[in-house]
């Protein structure tokens, strides 16, 4: 499998982004699905090591490594398992595990014959259901007893009541002996997939027939947090064109080790781990089913990226700013590449990672519905205040939005607006109940990111904020980023998250949560009257500033806004019926990522209604 004369372009920095883009992406000769680009890597590299999954953290000596000729002909014979249990082309397998060498050839599997559509082990039963019906699956492959007794349970509910007609389990990596009998479940095939697989000869090549480029590839489920989660349907053509726009970077050489840690329902643990070092034939080091969340993998972290000569990773701030209160013990020079993404990045956790690892962390910014990645930093080239420059083939606008129309005017360079990107990276449209595809998120090619933003003369993205996270006081709107800012100036706040609370008269007031460095005996009262000071415009100060434990954060470390607006609210409703029966008995709750008010009965009925109706929130009676 030859690649064309102008699959790679040079791209080592900001400069080279037109020069890459001055060649058509037709031109490229890139492989159409990424099944052609498993093929590609075996055939390419057939003794080269792919990847190596650790068992868990305190096994990160003790790694299962396969080449990449190993992991097509496993890939292969699990096609073909997923065949035999009725899986065709568009069919989807729904998948809910913890990461583990048998998840990854499944995610290969499934989009070699079908489409993979993986559910957040974390997510309610009754998401987990939901997505699993409207991806319409045959087959839900789930973490087994040993490797995940709480996700093997929901999975035993969700295919019992989806009425699925097999249900394959996945070991732990590494595991072998007798496994644990699964108990049977009417209706339902149970097996373990390894079983299923040992039927098929090695040797064995993919079933037929292959999906096309613009068949779907994967259905990603999108918040679920706030709500009912929706499924993103991307493309063959979206995942490869934006794993090569990510690989299209000349700071990793082949022999680089990329560190995988990442959940696989997650886009950047699919496209920048998986699909993109096997375009280029790099090997990905995998940690253990819980990946950062794994605690001890922090106490042999600088001795991993020394053992297997870590080149590359992504990771979430958090993680850096843990990372950054471990001494380093080993050689960490491999480490070219470190992407931080998906939050705001303090500029203290910026500053302490590169005075502790002598290497400059690089931004990305990203999206489900744009695949993965919409911009990415230059090692080396730093752009301050910025997310990086637009990957090649994708354009990002700051846009106006005439509220009344709808229409869309693209601002000049610099200024903020919504932020829109347009390209072979934007998805095909949310799937609908009855199969067909709402395409209603793009409009004349443009998606909505759902972001606020600025993009300059050279491509380079700037984050002003959530467009739905937006405090609106008395009309004016305000950016939480500002008053984020401005506290993470503290040298003694580590984290922070602001939020409108609902006022009777201004509609809406900030407030902001931090977290402080560990040992720290600043006080509440301190960090308020910093921020008074340090506010971006006198309505964006806050009205409390409280210190907590931590910040709620997804499954992802993204900040979990909806729960800091419920505890806003709810602290809202107590002090507005004060002095009333009902102060002890009220409390906010979620209802489709929108807060309610639920009030206990009492005797002050005409004073509850009083105080709570001079506010727009929803309340009732919790009787």
């Amino acid at each position: 499998m030859r690649d064309a004369p102008l699959f790679w372009s040079p791209a080592s920095g900001p400069e080279d982004l037109a020069r890459i883009e001055a060649v058509p992406l037709a031109d490229r000769g890139l492989p159409a699905t990424s099944r052609d680009v498993l093929l590609r890597a075996a055939e390419r590299w057939p003794d080269r090591p792919a990847v190596s999954v650790l068992p868990d953290a305190e096994r990160w000596e003790s790694p299962v490594t396969r080449t990449f000729a190993q992991l097509a002909d496993d890939v292969a014979r699990a096609a073909g398992a997923l065949s035999a249990l009725g899986v065709a082309p568009g069919q989807a397998v729904s998948v809910l595990s913890v990461n583990c060498d048998e998840l990854l050839t499944t995610l290969l599997a499934a989009e070699a014959v079908g489409v993979y559509a993986p559910v957040n082990p974390g997510l309610a039963a009754e998401h987990a259901v939901h997505l699993v019906r409207r991806a319409g699956a045959r087959v839900l492959v789930a973490a087994g007893p040993e490797l995940d007794p709480a996700a093997w349970a929901l999975a035993r509910e969700v295919a019992a009541t989806v009425g699925l007609p097999a249900l394959v389990a996945l070991r732990p990596t590494g595991a072998d002996g007798e496994p644990p009998a699964l108990a049977p479940l009417e209706g339902v095939r149970v097996a373990y997939l390894r079983d299923l697989v040992d039927r098929i000869p090695g040797g064995t090549p993919l079933p037929g027939p292959p999906p096309g480029a613009d068949d779907a590839a994967s259905y990603l489920h999108t918040g679920g947090t706030t709500g009912t989660p929706k499924l993103a349907v991307r493309t063959h053509a979206n995942q490869v064109t934006n794993a090569w726009a990510v690989a299209c970077n000349d700071a990793l050489d082949p022999d680089d080790t990329v560190l995988a840690a990442l959940p696989l329902f997650h886009t950047n643990a699919i496209v920048v781990t998986v699909l993109a070092p096997l375009l280029r034939g790099q090997h990905v080091l995998w940690a253990g089913p819980l990946g950062y969340r794994d605690l001890p993998l922090y106490g042999c972290f600088w001795r991993l990226v020394e053992r297997y000569r870590i080149a590359a990773m992504s990771a979430v701030p958090t993680v850096y700013q843990v990372l950054t209160q471990v001494p380093v013990d080993a050689d960490v020079g491999s480490l070219k590449v470190p992407v931080v993404g998906a939050a705001p990045l303090p500029t203290a956790v910026r500053e302490a990672w590169a005075a502790h690892t002598g290497v400059e962390l690089c931004d990305g910014y990203g999206l489900t519905e744009a695949t993965c990645a919409s911009s990415r930093s230059w090692p080396g080239a730093p752009r301050p205040g910025t997310v990086g420059q637009r990957v090649p083939y994708q354009d990002v606008a700051a846009v106006a939005i005439d509220e009344r129309t709808g229409e869309r005017t693209v601002l000049p360079p610099g200024e903020a607006g919504a932020l829109v990107v347009r390209g072979p990276h934007v998805f095909a449209g949310y799937l609908r109940e009855d199969g067909t595809l709402d395409r209603s998120a793009v409009r004349d090619g443009w998606l909505d990111t759902g972001d606020l933003g600025a993009v300059d003369a050279d491509g380079f993205v700037r984050l002003v904020g959530r467009a739905k996270d937006l405090i609106i006081r008395g009309g004016h709107n305000i950016d939480p980023q500002g008053i984020e800012d401005a506290l993470l100036e503290h040298p003694a706040v580590t984290m922070a998250a602001a939020v409108g609370r609902p006022d009777p008269h201004a509609g809406e007031v900030p407030v902001a949560f931090v977290t402080v460095a560990p040992g720290s005996d600043v006080t509440a009262e301190a960090l308020h009257a910093w921020a008074q000071e340090h506010a971006p415009e006198r309505a964006a100060a806050p009205r409390t500033v409280d210190v907590v434990a931590e910040i709620p954060l997804t499954l992802v470390g993204k900040p979990y806004k909806p729960e800091l607006r419920r505890r806003a609210a709810e602290a809202a409703a107590r002090d507005a019926l004060d002095g009333t029966a009902a102060a002890d008995g009220v409390r906010a709750v979620l209802v489709d990522g929108a807060v309610e008010i639920e009030v206990a009965s009492s005797a002050d009925d005409d004073a509850v209604r009083a105080a709570l109706g001079a506010f727009g929130w929803t309340w009732r009676w919790a009787r």
